[in-house]
């Protein structure tokens, strides 16, 4: 019986180890509605092509999309904790600011949220990726500049990797908006997750 339990142990620790993997590839899409899939099905937001990327590939990292619609920097850094001690992720793609940004909130503010979740991403032994974002023109050129440049400098004094902009190479094309202006429609998709994959992949390498 003894060295049966032996056996019985040595089993399930090898199957431990075998699942553990699942856990350390995890990649956690930490965002607003820009990748909630607002208006979408989900299996048309970016993460969702993300996972299909990743299935295509072969490769075994898992997409969990904990994003929220009209989530702030302020409401990402209160839930970021619980998340990865839950998901216990191998990277964490910030994309969060927006919803900052369009209620005029201080840049300052949105980069002490922002610089929280960097530093609790870090001691969760996970690697970051930030996705910058920009404001409409209308919001004046201070602020504007003040909003994008936070990202800028989040990244370049964290040392970690930038999308600078999310909407790049469709933000000017009214065609891949829904009606409300704001959110991507469909088409755009792909888009928004090629412009991401660029920075993204480096982080994928162990």
């Amino acid at each position: 019986m003894s060295a049966l339990n032996s056996l019985l142990r040595l089993a399930l620790a090898c199957l431990a180890l075998a699942g553990a993997p699942a856990w350390a590839d995890s990649v956690l899409v930490w965002g607003d509605s820009l990748s909630a899939g607002y208006g979408l099905q989900t299996q048309q937001a970016w993460p969702s092509l993300l996972e299909k990327r990743f299935a295509e590939a072969k490769l075994p990292h898992k997409v969990v999309n904990a994003s929220i619609s009209g989530e702030t920097t302020s409401g990402g850094r209160s839930r970021l904790p619980t998340a990865l001690q839950t998901h216990k992720p191998a990277v964490v793609i910030i994309e969060l600011g927006a919803n900052d940004g369009l209620r005029g909130l201080p840049p300052k503010l949105m980069a002490a949220n922002l610089q929280a979740m960097i530093d609790a991403s870090r001691q969760a032994g996970a690697r970051i990726l930030l996705v910058g974002m920009r404001m409409p023109p209308n919001y004046g050129p201070e602020y504007t500049a003040s909003f994008e440049n936070t990202f800028k400098d989040l990244a370049r004094s964290n040392k970690v990797r930038l999308v600078p902009f999310m909407m790049e190479g469709f933000a000017d094309k009214r065609q891949f908006f829904q009606q409300d202006g704001i959110h991507p429609i469909a088409e755009a998709q792909p888009i928004i997750l090629d412009t991401i994959w660029r920075e993204l992949a480096p982080l994928l390498r162990r």
